[in-house]
């Protein structure tokens, strides 16, 4: 089949096609409707059908490939490896749901996760699916802060924490900072359950708050725990992603929706079937973690490699190592993964048979064409951008191979997913632009099947964040694009206010309102950068209440504010003291001009600007150098 024709029946005849795609998963009760449409933009795919993700991921495999590898958790930074079949799976996750049970989680509560990346994570959101409880990981490198937001937004019965996580052979510990995020939150959990991995042996226990994983797994062992069909539309999990705003946005997907498209992705995208590898190498506390390490792959009746460690230890070429190791079929990574690799010996990308390897997709951040070709040359396999948002689930632009290889471009994702009618529209007019002509990149409703249903209990800033930029009704995805002659996509960078470090979108505000907590610090600016490794990294302007106040220790303190507050991750990489932010005469930062400054391009129209000097100021202090980096 070609690919115009496979994405044209999608838009055109979208009931048609995805109740076909619904037959790739199992369903306790078949969808009384492929489509509800009758409340724009919200929309309800498979109405009235009844299924189950853990069933779909787990369960049904097990009359086939009961003995095959399901998960593979591999942790360099342990030095352990377990091999899981889906027998095993099996066994463990209905342990892990008879625990959650014994807890008194069940339907619709909600379970907070925060996890790295261990069997023991994917286990816990298996068994929250199982139960119908709804899971929100949390990224493990998170601080207590933003932690806490999440707890209160969420309100969960429970907490899953592991003792600790480990980056480089160091353990970070994270039960001071689950302690102090049920400290801070207004609604903290009544239980946190912890899974003691023995890289911080003294932790303290709450009293009647903690509980003990490894008591109450072997209190557990060998139970079978029903699953909990669920009607198609209920939410299956939350996902909070950054916005403009301080508070994060719980992104909530749906159950039956969701598996459809998974389960179309992992052949038709990924070329992925039953009994070959997928080994991505994200995160479960990010969207790509959640779809191709664990439902993904396990819904195809794949084996998924979920990796704990570094992409250089114990050396360059563990990643390949692993590759060869299980004779894994679909790599995918991110673009500053595969710049950590460039910046070593080349010949590490050799030493291992990656015959077996087909494609290494990457996604996260925009793909810069050397790095392209940097790794498609060493390893000398198909290499393949593609374009997704936390909102999404899975992928808005690709290719794909398991329909028709089309050429790659470097510098492009690629071409529309099924179910995606994508446009790039003029920002001022909302008509759609000219060919090769800069736009914003929007999908006309209803959202495909995966995308997320709503912000979680919040359907007025779900429309406003999306659905509020542009008449007649249409999803925005924030970002700028051009279109060329073929219909491939490049993604130009953010429109709005949040940036992409490494993969991790951050939003300036949350940044700015941690380095105006300093308290000598009277207003603050932050700006995404490019940089060579990252792609962005957080640069800070700040004014100081203090004219001639120590400006290089305000900057470090500064630094080390954003890091307790919000997390490493969110560090700035640079911080400069200013006697003044440039605005616009109605009080306006602005931070494109800031931005370009700090890139060394030309800031723009300027004639709006309140006080030239402020520039100049800017101008100084790039000159001089960052007071903080």
């Amino acid at each position: 089949m070609r690919y115009e024709e496979f994405h044209r029946r999608s838009i055109e005849q979208p009931e048609a096609f995805w109740a076909e795609q619904a037959r790739a998963i199992d369903w306790h009760r078949p969808p009384e409707r492929i489509l509800v449409y009758d409340d724009p933009p919200f929309r309800r795919w498979f109405a009235g059908g009844e299924t189950n993700l853990c069933h779909n991921a787990v369960d049904r495999h097990l009359e086939a490939r009961a003995d095959q590898l399901a998960l593979v958790a591999i942790s360099t930074e342990t030095g352990t490896t377990r091999e899981i079949s889906y027998r095993e799976l099996h066994r463990e996750v209905n342990t892990f749901a008879a625990v959650l049970r014994a807890l008194d989680v069940g339907r619709g509560d909600r379970v907070v996760i925060y996890m790295p990346n261990i069997a023991e994570a994917v286990f816990a959101m298996l068994a929250c699916a199982r139960i119908g409880a709804v899971h929100s990981v949390v990224f493990g490198g998170f601080a207590a802060h933003n932690l806490a937001l999440r707890i209160d937004d969420a309100r969960p019965k429970l907490l899953i924490a592991a003792d600790a996580g480990s980056r480089g052979g160091k353990a970070i510990p994270y039960k001071p900072l689950v302690d102090a995020a049920c400290a801070e939150a207004g609604t903290p959990p009544p239980h946190v359950l912890m899974v003691d991995r023995g890289l911080d042996p003294g932790y303290a226990r709450v009293e009647g708050r903690d509980v003990d994983y490894a008591a109450l797994r072997e209190r557990h062992a060998g139970e079978q725990v029903d699953v909990a069909w669920l009607e198609s539309n209920e939410p299956s999990y939350l996902l909070y992603t950054s916005g403009t705003t301080g508070k994060p946005k719980g992104v909530q997907r749906d159950v039956g929706g969701y598996a459809v498209a998974l389960a179309l992705s992992m052949w038709a995208i990924y070329d992925v079937r039953a009994g070959q590898a997928m080994f991505s190498t994200s995160d479960v506390g990010w969207a790509v973690g959640h779809s191709y390490n664990v439902y993904g792959p396990l819904i195809a009746g794949a084996t998924s490699i979920l990796y704990e460690g570094l992409p250089t230890a114990p050396d360059p070429g563990i990643w390949w190592r692993i590759c060869e190791r299980y004779g894994v079929h679909t790599m995918f990574s991110s673009p500053t993964g595969i710049r950590v690799l460039k910046k070593q010996d080349p010949a590490w990308l050799k030493k291992h048979d990656l015959s077996a390897l087909r494609y290494l997709f990457l996604a996260g951040e925009p793909l810069d064409e050397p790095t392209a070709h940097w790794i498609t040359e060493g390893i000398g396999k198909t290499v393949i951008d593609n374009y997704w948002q936390t909102e999404t689930g899975w992928p808005v632009l690709a290719l794909m191979p398991g329909v028709e290889m089309k050429p790659v471009k470097f510098g492009s994702p690629g071409l529309p997913m099924p179910g995606y009618d994508l446009r790039v529209i003029d920002e001022a007019t909302g008509e759609e632009a000219a060919p090769n002509r800069k736009g914003v990149l929007v999908i006309e409703p209803p959202l495909p099947p995966g995308c997320m249903t709503t912000v979680w209990n919040d359907d007025a800033r779900f429309l406003r964040s999306y659905f509020s930029h542009f008449k007649p009704l249409v999803y925005s995805s924030l970002d700028w694009a051009i279109r060329d002659d073929d219909g491939y996509t490049f993604i130009l960078g953010r429109t709005d206010d949040v940036i992409n470090v490494a993969g991790h979108r951050l939003g300036t505000r949350e940044i700015e309102e941690s380095v105006s907590s300093h308290p000598d610090v009277a207003e603050a600016a932050v700006i995404g950068v490019r940089d060579e490794l990252k792609g962005q990294v957080p640069v800070v302007f700040a004014t100081l209440r203090q004219a001639g106040g120590e400006a290089a220790t305000a900057a470090r303190e500064m630094r080390e504010c954003v890091s307790r507050q919000l997390g490493a991750v969110a560090r700035p990489a640079r911080v400069y003291v200013v006697g003044a932010l440039p605005k616009t005469r109605s009080g306006k930062l602005l931070r494109r001009s800031l931005q370009a400054l700090a890139e060394q391009r030309d800031p723009g129209d300027l004639s709006t600007l309140d006080d030239p000097n402020a520039l100049e100021e800017v101008r100084r202090a790039l000159a001089r150098g960052a007071d903080a980096e």
